[in-house]
C-alpha cells in the first residue's frame, strides 16, 4: 500500500546522516563555556569520572524516578564474585495529581514509599548509601547537588524547577524523621545504566534510554568540557539530546503529526526529538496518522470510533503488540476492535504498515544519535576503528519486537 502520509516518515541515508551532523553541531556548542547556555542540547556535565572497575562492594539503597512509576531497590555487590546481587525491589505508583501536585507531596510520597520498603525489608535500624536516578534535564553541581533544569514526560510539580532535588529528598525524609540515609549519589538514568552495564564489561562508555522519553550520555574527554575546571581524563556527559531541535533545527523532518502531537502535549515547544522517538508519544502519532486515513476515506470505510477520536487512546504498547512477528495481525484485530473500529483484513494491515513506519522510524532517528556519539568517541581518540559498547534500557527497547 503506497500512503502519501506515510512518505514524510521514511527518511532516506542522506537525510539521517544530515541530521547526525546537526546533532554533531549541536553537542558542540552544549559543551562549549560560552554557548552552552543557549544549546537545546544541554550536555550536562555528571561529575561521574571513570565507569566502575568491580571493585566495589556493600550494601546501597537506590531509587530510580523517571516514569511513572518508581521503584525503590536494595542492591549487594559482591567484589569476590565482581557482581550485583538485586536483594529486593518494590515499585511505586505515582498517582497523577501527584504527578501534577506541588514538589513538597511528590517527595513526601517518594519518602513515605521508601520507608514501607526499608520495614518490608527489616533494613530500619541501618543507614545505608542512597543511589538516587533522576530522570529529568538537571544542571549537576556535584554528585550531590543537582538543580531540576525542567520537567519533562507528564510531570509537573510545582516547586521543584531551580532547586536541588537531592535535598527535597533528603527534607522529604527528615520531616519523616524515623529513618535516615548515610549518603546520596544522584545520577541520571542514561549514567545509572552505562554504569550497570560498565560494572560487567569495562568498554561500556555511552548509556542511552529509550522508553517514556529518550536520552543519551558518553565519556567525553575533560579538555572538551569548558564549563568544569580541570583537564585531565574523562568525565561522563548527559546529552538530554530529547531537547535536539528546540532551536528549529529539524523543521524539515517533523510532520504534521509531530506538530499536532506536539501542540496538545504539556510541554509544547520543547523536547522535539524526544516527541519523535519515546514511548509518550509513538503511539500518539499512530492514532493521528490512522485519524487522518480515516477521515480521507482510506480506512475504517471512513468512519472514525469515539476512541479513535480521543487522544491517548492509542497506547504505545498497541505498537508493540501489532508488531509482534507471529501474532501481529490477530493482536491489530483485537486492538482494532477494542477502539471500537468497523475493520477489514485491509484496514488490519494497513494499521501494521502505520506501526511500522512510525517505530521505524524513531529507530532510525535513536540510530543517527547513537552513531553522532559513537564517532565522536573515536574522534576523540584519534581512532579509526572504535570498539565500545553501549548499555540501553527503556520500555520501548525492551518491549518492541523489533
Amino acid at each position: 500500500v503506497h500512503l502519501k502520509h506515510l512518505e514524510p516518515f521514511r527518511l532516506s541515508l542522506e537525510k539521517l546522516q544530515d541530521v547526525s551532523a546537526r546533532l554533531r553541531k549541536d553537542m558542540i556548542r552544549g559543551l562549549g563555556k560560552h554557548s552552552h547556555h543557549r544549546a537545546s542540547v544541554k550536555m550536562l556535565p555528571t561529575f561521574v569520572r571513570a565507569t566502575p572497575d568491580g571493585t566495589e562492594k556493600g550494601d546501597f539503597l537506590a531509587l530510580d524516578l523517571g516514569g511513572t512509576n518508581f521503584r525503590v531497590l536494595h542492591v549487594r555487590v559482591l567484589e569476590e564474585e565482581q557482581r550485583v546481587l538485586k536483594m529486593d525491589s518494590q515499585i511505586c505508583a505515582i498517582p497523577q495529581d501527584i504527578m501534577l501536585g506541588t514538589g513538597e507531596k511528590l517527595f513526601d510520597h517518594i519518602a513515605a514509599c521508601l520507608a514501607e520498603f526499608l520495614d518490608s525489608q527489616k533494613l530500619r535500624g541501618q543507614t545505608l548509601p542512597l543511589g538516587f536516578t533522576f530522570s529529568f534535564p538537571c544542571e549537576q553541581k556535584e554528585i550531590d547537588k543537582s538543580i531540576l533544569i525542567r520537567w519533562t514526560k507528564g510531570f509537573n510539580c510545582s516547586g521543584v524547577e531551580g532547586e536541588d532535588v537531592v535535598n527535597l529528598l533528603k527534607e522529604a525524609i527528615h520531616r519523616r524523621g524515623d529513618y535516615d540515609i548515610s549518603s546520596v549519589a544522584m545520577v541520571n538514568d542514561t549514567v545509572g545504566t552505562m554504569m550497570s552495564c560498565g560494572y560487567r564489561d569495562q568498554s561500556c562508555e555511552i548509556g542511552m534510554i529509550i522508553g517514556t522519553g529518550t536520552n543519551a550520555c558518553y565519556m567525553e574527554e575533560m579538555k572538551n568540557v569548558k564549563r568544569v575546571e580541570g583537564e585531565d581524563g574523562r568525565m561522563c556527559i548527559n546529552t538530554e539530546w530529547g531537547g535536539f531541535g528546540d532551536d528549529g533545527c529539524l523543521k524539515d523532518v517533523l510532520t504534521e503529526f509531530d506538530e499536532e502531537v506536539d501542540k496538545t502535549s504539556i510541554n509544547p515547544g520543547v523536547h522535539t526529538f524526544e516527541k519523535m522517538i519515546s514511548g509518550m508519544y509513538l503511539g500518539e502519532i499512530v492514532r493521528l496518522v490512522l485519524l487522518k486515513l480515516t477521515e480521507e476515506k482510506l480506512l475504517f470505510r471512513g468512519c472514525p470510533s469515539e476512541a479513535l477520536l480521543t487522544p491517548g487512546s492509542f497506547e504505545t504498547r498497541f505498537i508493540s503488540e501489532i508488531e509482534e512477528p507471529d501474532s501481529g495481525l490477530e493482536n491489530a484485530k483485537k486492538i482494532l476492535t477494542k477502539l471500537d473500529l468497523d475493520w477489514d483484513l485491509v484496514d488490519a494491515c494497513v494499521a501494521r504498515l502505520v506501526c511500522d513506519t512510525v517505530s521505524s522510524r524513531s529507530a532510525r532517528l535513536c540510530a543517527a544519535a547513537l552513531a553522532t556519539i559513537v564517532n565522536r568517541i573515536r574522534i576523540n581518540r584519534g581512532l579509526d576503528h572504535l570498539k565500545t559498547t553501549v548499555g540501553v534500557d527503556g520500555t520501548v527497547y525492551r518491549k518492541h519486537p523489533k
